[in-house]
């Protein structure tokens, strides 16, 4: 057994199958910090200026960070026990389905997806996130995702509130390619061809690979596919240049200069589909409820036919305790309150320090989930945490349109 193998059995012996996670931060150069994470003021930019400000934070993440200049272990998790860190992709790599289950390792030999907050000041760029098979051509994986806007974290909606989402029906496909030939001669314009969304605190959305999506500046949790692959196709955000080269960057060399094929790479039908919101907004679900507490579906749907992952909000009033099953493993954070998960302490801290450990975050194994985990809230206020599954663990789960029955 490896030496990541035993402590990580130790941590699951002492956790009952529940390992505890520390924090993980992700800067983006090109963007502006919305400063809702709970991130100390002084350390938005604690990897250095050139690096950007921190304006996500990832969870239960095997999966690294696509930044330039970045560090080897950007994007992932570690797991802690008796004051040890190790990287939950050594875990799951070591365990393989005794942490997440037969279903997911022998489809995937790897934990697939992650989740995150993303905490933007104002808008970001119009832009994709290629399929699998276009990602394929650069060596990577393609990028469905998730939003839901937790109201925790969104006491403030910042500058712009609002996501431009798909293209106004009866757009051309050459409208969007003038759209990119205008790219170094002035703002491109193709705002102008799509509508934005209010975004509302409690509500959430399912995208599609291959849809234009301009997310606002509410904090969205995201859970989604184990990739960070994108195209941003609009030229100019709030008066800032966006470098060509966050169009092109997950696309075949020889294509860069080629804009039909960039355009091409859209998935047409779901971006001028006239029933945008329909196909893709989404409204909490009850999943079941007892006495002071209430577990609900925030993420649910397929994308093109598969359940690629689904997440759930559960809230407990204070002095209420409830045991909880689910058949997949799950990654948990906490958004308000403190309590306990089997037998660990929980809470949601008010100011984190980079580098400092949180009690809001952990991964619980498969078996342990479909065992039942009691959950217990010890605190004043709601208990409330949000946690998401890998692919086809929550077969029950409701379909797309269930909000609207």
């Amino acid at each position: 057994m490896s030496n990541v193998a035993k402590i990580a059995a130790d941590a699951l012996t002492a956790g009952n199958g529940i390992l505890r996670l520390a924090p993980t931060w992700v800067p983006r150069s090109f963007l502006q910090p919305g400063r809702r994470l709970k991130l100390h003021p002084d350390d938005y930019y604690a990897l250095g200026m050139s690096r950007g400000g921190i304006d996500e934070r990832w969870f239960g993440s095997t999966t690294e960070a696509a930044n330039d200049n970045r560090n080897d272990d950007e994007g992932l998790s570690y797991c802690v026990h008796n004051g040890e860190r190790f990287l939950l992709r050594d875990v799951v790599t070591e365990l393989k389905d005794q942490v997440i289950g037969d279903h997911i390792w022998h489809s995937f030999q790897k934990w697939p997806v992650y989740s995150k907050f993303f905490d933007n000041m104002g808008p970001i760029p119009h832009h994709m996130h290629q399929n699998a098979e276009q990602a394929a051509l650069v060596g990577q994986e393609g990028k469905p995702e998730s939003y839901y806007f937790p109201p925790q974290m969104n006491q403030i909606g910042n500058n712009f509130p609002y996501t431009f989402m798909g293209l106004e029906p009866g757009t051309a496909k050459q409208d969007v390619v003038d759209c990119l030939d205008r790219w170094s001669e002035r703002e491109n314009g193709l705002l102008d061809l799509s509508k934005a969304y209010r975004l509302k605190p409690g509500t959430g959305w399912l995208i599609p690979p291959c849809v234009l999506h301009a997310p606002g500046s509410l904090v969205t949790y995201e859970p989604q596919w184990g990739s960070d692959v994108f195209a941003m196709y609009q030229n100019l955000v709030e008066g800032r240049e966006v470098p060509r080269a966050l169009l092109t960057k997950d696309f075949p060399a020889d294509r860069h200069d080629d804009n039909v094929y960039l355009v091409d790479a859209l998935d047409w039908d779901k971006n001028v589909d006239a029933n945008f919101k329909d196909s893709n907004y989404l409204e909490p679900v009850v999943s079941e409820e007892g006495d002071g507490w209430c577990d609900r579906w925030i993420v649910y749907g397929r994308v093109d036919g598969r359940q690629l992952f689904t997440a759930k909000e559960l809230t407990l009033q204070p002095g209420a305790n409830c045991t909880i099953k689910d058949p997949g493993a799950y990654c948990w954070i906490t958004v308000q309150g403190m309590g306990r998960i089997g037998n660990m302490h929980l809470q949601s801290p008010v100011m984190i320090r980079f580098g400092e450990m949180t009690e809001d975050e952990v991964f619980v194994v498969a078996s342990r989930a479909a065992e039942g985990v009691e959950f217990a809230n010890t605190g004043t206020e709601p208990l409330v945490g949000l946690r998401y599954f890998g692919p086809d663990a929550q077969p029950d789960a409701p379909e797309q349109n269930a909000w609207q029955c």
